[in-house]
């Protein structure tokens, strides 16, 4: 059984027991989160697509770690006119394990 969902502008395809990293969730570590834009639900040969989410879906989530990306540095320069800029940028990020699929 999989699920497709939207969180923070983006789709992820998750499974019970899964971990992935989202976009930055307003929740403390160790407490619950619950998913309601659920795209898809897909149970061996039950595919319930929404339109545009399936009604009565949600996933249940446990929130692991509230942490910054690796940095990225941005350089901006142009030629022949003594112009240059360096950036540096973290991208914070949650870290959840999918423990419920309801359907």
């Amino acid at each position: 059984m999989y699920a497709i969902f939207k969180t923070g502008g983006k789709q992820y395809r998750v499974s019970e027991g899964d971990t992935i990293t989202v976009e930055k969730l307003d929740a403390a570590e160790g407490t619950t989160v619950t998913f309601d834009e659920i795209l898809t639900v897909v149970n061996d040969d039950d595919v319930k697509i929404g339109t545009p989410v399936v009604n009565g879906a949600k996933i249940t989530a446990k929130v692991d770690k509230q942490d910054k990306a690796k940095k990225i540095l941005i350089f901006k320069y142009k030629a022949k006119s003594n112009y240059r800029r360096r950036q540096g940028h973290r991208q914070p990020y949650t870290k959840i394990t999918i423990e419920n699929i309801e359907a």
